[in-house]
C-alpha cells in the first residue's frame, strides 16, 4: 500500500521560530514536518475548521502472497 500523497510546500521561517519549532518537535519525538502538521491541525481546530484525520498507516509486514516462501 502506497503512502497517501502529500503536497510539498516551501516555507521560510525566522531563525528563532525555526529553532523553537525544532525544540518542540524534539520534545514531542516528532520530525519537524510532523510537528508543523500537528500544530497546524491544532490551530485550525481552535478556529473551528474541521480537517479530515489522516489515514492510519498499517504497521508490520504486508501479508504473503500465494506461493511465496
Amino acid at each position: 500500500m502506497a503512502a497517501s500523497p502529500k503536497k510539498a510546500f516551501p516555507l521560510r521561517l525566522e531563525p528563532a521560530l525555526h529553532a523553537a519549532l525544532e525544540r518542540s518537535a524534539a520534545a514531542d519525538l516528532r520530525s519537524m514536518n510532523a510537528q508543523v502538521e500537528c500544530l497546524l491541525r491544532e490551530a485550525l481546530a481552535r478556529r473551528g475548521i474541521k480537517v479530515a484525520a489522516p489515514e492510519a498507516r498499517k504497521r508490520g509486514r504486508p501479508p504473503r502472497e500465494e506461493g511465496e516462501v
